[in-house]
C-alpha cells in the first residue's frame, strides 16, 4: 500500500521519528514549516512527541507509553515512535 500524505507508512508508523518540520506544518508548534528555523522545535522533539499533524495542523491526540508514544490525527491517522 502507498504511503500516506503525513509521512507515515500504510501501517501507521512514522517514517522519521523526530523530524519537527517534515510536512507543511511544524508538528510541535503548529506554525508553517517554511517560516523560521524551528531549531527549538527540533531540540524539543528529541524528548517529546508531536502535538500537531504536519499535514493539516490539527491538534493530535497523544498517548505517552513506557516504550515511546502514539499520536493520532483524526484526518491522517497515527504516528508512533
Amino acid at each position: 500500500m502507498p504511503d500516506n500524505d503525513n509521512g507515515t507508512t500504510a501501517g501507521g508508523t512514522a517514517a522519521s521519528g523526530s523530524g519537527a518540520v517534515g510536512g507543511v506544518w511544524c508538528d510541535r508548534c503548529g506554525e508553517p514549516a517554511g517560516t523560521g528555523t524551528h531549531e527549538a522545535c527540533r531540540v524539543a522533539r528529541t524528548l517529546e512527541p508531536p502535538r500537531y499533524c504536519p499535514s493539516c495542523r490539527r491538534r493530535m491526540k497523544v498517548q505517552v507509553l513506557p516504550t515511546g508514544w502514539r499520536a493520532t490525527c483524526v484526518e491522517h491517522g497515527a504516528l508512533t515512535s
